[in-house]
Order: structure tokens, then sequence, then C-alpha cells
């Protein structure tokens, strides 16, 4: 269950000259990372079990931005429900709320070994693209919708079965806090096709790190993992419908701007940071 609905933290605090020279700082130090880490990753990477490959390629790469996020632009975190995470070795359908850049980071520090569902573009970036290739996520072209649900259910049901959690933002695009995005049926369907259970994750990343600016402000952001939501049973959209109902509402708790009534209609959310 999600958390009680009087812990809204202290509103963040307003860009400053201070909190800019931290994020520039910050930006060349992840340029530093990605740029160091990308031979080893890929020497090395190559030749482990796709596991085993997830955490080299990218759990120590996360922990190295996450570690440097805190460090230099005083970004903590906190997690409640880590208790809720499976170590049943089954693979999970991952459900999480999509703020910012921030949970892509810090997702596979928690919940590993895991793929994402992520659009095609990506793989063509260098050195990052590169890298996300090794671990196998699921690259989907958003334009052919039809083609890309079958797609997320014939590879996410393969990497499910072996083991390996797949991540969905079922927002498909990062939506400012205090609006919501209707959710996309694919992550459900995914789970219902497969028979696999969900995890939600909610989160308030965006209020700290946010999407339309790359001012990265300090304080702690507030994770909620939710307990093992099984799909037997439930069609694809019952499914849907409580995940959805369910990360709303633990965002609405934990979140300095409530729901405020906007709902976010565009595929993409333009800048991201």
């Amino acid at each position: 269950m999600g958390p009680e609905a009087s812990t809204h933290q202290p509103i963040a605090s307003a860009p400053t000259l201070v909190h800019a020279c931290r994020s520039a700082l910050f930006y060349l130090i992840l340029i530093l990372i990605t740029l160091l880490w990308a031979l080893p990753s890929f020497f090395i990477g190559i030749f482990l079990p796709l596991k085993a490959r997830n955490f080299w390629v990218m759990g120590i790469y996360c922990r190295l931005v996450m570690f440097s996020a805190k460090v230099i632009c005083g970004l903590s975190w906190q997690v409640e429900g880590s208790d809720n995470i499976p170590s049943d070795g089954r693979g999970y359908v991952l459900l999480s709320k999509h703020q910012s850049t921030w949970e892509t980071f810090f997702l596979p520090l928690i919940l590993a070994p895991h793929v994402q569902v992520v659009k095609k573009e990506l793989l063509y970036l260098p050195v990052f693209g590169w890298a996300l290739n090794l671990i196998h996520p699921i690259f989907i072209d958003r334009s052919k919708k039809a083609s890309s649900l079958k797609q997320v259910i014939q590879q996410g049901g393969e990497r499910l079965g072996n083991g390996i959690h797949v991540l969905v933002f079922p927002e498909g695009t990062r939506v400012p806090p205090g609006r919501r995005k209707v959710f996309s049926k694919g992550g459900a369907m995914l789970a219902n096709k497969t028979g696999a259970a969900v995890i939600a994750v909610a989160h308030n990343s965006g209020e700290y790190w946010p999407n339309n600016h790359w001012i990265k402000r300090p304080g702690c952001i507030r994770v909620v993992i939710s307990p093992v939501i099984e799909s037997d049973g439930k069609s694809t959209a019952e499914l849907n419908t409580e995940v959805e109902h369910w990360i709303n509402h633990t965002v609405d708790d934990i979140s300095q701007q409530p729901f405020s009534g906007e709902m976010v209609n565009a595929d993409s959310s333009g800048k991201r940071f």
C-alpha cells in the first residue's frame, strides 16, 4: 500500500546559481563516466551471460551516476516498500511512473536484472546506444503501434521466461509533476498474455530532476514499490486500471504537487535532461 497522505515533503528550492554550477559539474562527470565505462562495458560485457552482463553494463554504470548525482547535486532517495521486491528468480513486469531521466538511472539499482521497452532511436546514440544494445532491451517504433505491441509481447515474454524483469513506462513519455497521462495497456497486456505478475513503482523524481530544465535541485526523491500485483483472473483493462489507480494516488501522496486536473495528450515530452 502507499504511504500516508500526511507525508508531503517541503517544497523543493527554486534553482539558484549554485544549483546551476553543481548541475553543470554533474553533467561533465556524467560524460566522463559514460566515455570511460564504454570500452570495458563492451569488451567484457559481450562475453558475459545476459544477467551478469545486465549488471556489468547497467548496474555498475547507474551506481556511478547515482553516486555522482548524490554527492554533486545533493540528490538523495528514500525507498518505501523494498520488502515487496521478490527474490524468487521470476521475471516481473515493472510498471513505473515516468517524470524524468532519473528513474532510468535509479531503477537498475533496486529492480535487477531488467530491460526496458525503449524507442528505437536510442539505439543510434553514440556510446550510450551501443551499451544499451548489449543488454537486449526491447526497441520499438512508436509510430507503428500494432507491430510494436506484438514485439513487446513476443520479446518481453522471452525476457520474462529467462527471469529478467521488463520495465514499461505506461505513460509512454515523461509527464511533469502535477499532471497525468492515460496509461497505455501494453505493459498490462504483456503481464496478462504471459501470466507474469506486476510490480508498480511510484516516485516524485520530476520535482528535483525536471524534464524541462537541466538544473537539478537538491532534496530527497521518494520511491514507493507496490506489493506484487497478480495478473491471473484479471482482464488487461482491469489490471491496467488497478496499476494506474495505485501509481497515480501514491504519487499524489508523496508529491509536493498533487494532481492539478491537467491531462497530457502529447506522445513526446520534448526536452530531455
